[in-house]
């Protein structure tokens, strides 16, 4: 009997030692993501990004396209897939394209190398191997690690990556603030390793074609003045004007907010351009996951469902006025 119990503990210990030798570590996990990231040519994936506004959630659909060294193509559209705005990286800069409005704007830009990007795979993966003190977790069919992050605010500075073991790609993200609150939610699908693409994949003028030939471009005379307001509340910060204006026979409204986050943010009815030639633009293109803004030390402009939209602040960072980009809603019509 005695005999027959140390036999069984000994084939469970054998067990136990022969699973735990079948988990990598995390300096191995780390070294195979490394050498994944060197050897891939390219991906293609999908994405579902969620934002977080306290208890409010809004959800948008990303299709995101790489090819090495430094081609990129990012589809974004809203849950209703309508909407669609794109951003395009090559060899001629960094382009965002509105087909809808016939409109695109060239960027002089590092994009998508001057900050951590939660939807694509090698931002995420030099995020983890540039963070020494990332925590990691094997479980089911995941390595998870917790890192920090390269945003331009405290605000967003942490994040949880979870890689799928069978190929260390992406499942998912979730970016935290200081008090690990998520704020952004990032489910990846459809993942594909070093795909075969066009040569005109990554072309401007044939991506705006072709959006649209699937977007048709917006009647101006038939477009509605929309007029929305920000929900997103901040701290000692009041409504003190909200008015119509006319200037230069343009149409437009104003809503100041005052207080230790003054703000002022105008709205206009969008144009659709005569011509799709690339327009220069100051700035940086910054994913708002509706559509794509862009972003300076004190402005961020955007567009959205027939109309302009342009924030100015001395007193605001970046992730508010993003914060207040995503939470404009069209809750009034005039």
């Amino acid at each position: 009997m005695k005999k027959t119990l140390a036999m069984l503990l000994l084939g469970i210990m054998f067990l136990v030692v022969l699973a735990g030798c079948g988990e990598k570590s995390q300096k191995h996990v780390v070294s195979d993501l490394g050498k994944k990231m060197e050897d891939m040519q390219g991906y293609k994936t999908k994405a579902v990004m969620t934002f977080m506004h306290g208890s409010k959630k809004q959800s948008y659909h990303a299709e995101i396209w790489y090819k090495k060294p430094s081609y990129y193509k990012v589809v974004l559209q809203d849950n209703k897939k309508e909407n669609k705005q794109m951003i395009i990286r090559n060899n001629d800069g960094v382009f965002v394209l509105t087909p809808a409005l016939n409109k695109s704007y060239r960027f002089e830009s590092d994009w998508p190398n001057n900050r951590s990007q939660f939807y694509l795979y090698q931002s995420l993966a030099k995020d983890i191997l540039n963070d020494e003190s990332a925590t990691f977790e094997s479980k089911d069919d995941k390595y998870i690690f917790k890192t920090k992050t390269n945003y331009p605010t405290k605000d967003l500075s942490n994040q949880k990556i979870a890689l799928l073991k069978k190929d260390l790609t992406p499942k998912s993200v979730q970016v935290m603030d200081r008090d690990m609150n998520v704020i952004v939610d990032v489910n990846f699908k459809d993942f594909k390793m070093n795909p075969a693409f066009g040569k005109d994949d990554f072309d401007v003028k044939k991506n705006m074609t072709a959006a649209k030939l699937e977007t048709p471009t917006m009647a101006a005379s038939h477009q509605e003045f929309k007029v929305s307001y920000p929900t997103v509340k901040l701290p000692n910060t009041k409504l003190s004007v909200m008015k119509p204006e006319v200037t230069n026979h343009q149409k437009k409204f104003v809503i100041k907010y005052k207080g230790d986050k003054a703000y002022t943010l105008i709205e206009t009815k969008s144009d659709v351009a005569p011509t799709s030639k690339p327009v220069m633009e100051m700035g940086e293109p910054v994913n708002l996951g509706f559509t794509i803004g862009t972003m300076t030390d004190h402005s961020l402009s955007w567009s959205y469902e027939g109309m302009d939209y342009y924030l100015a602040s001395s007193k605001l960072t970046g992730e508010e006025m993003q914060d207040i980009a995503r939470s404009t809603n069209g809750m009034l019509t005039k």
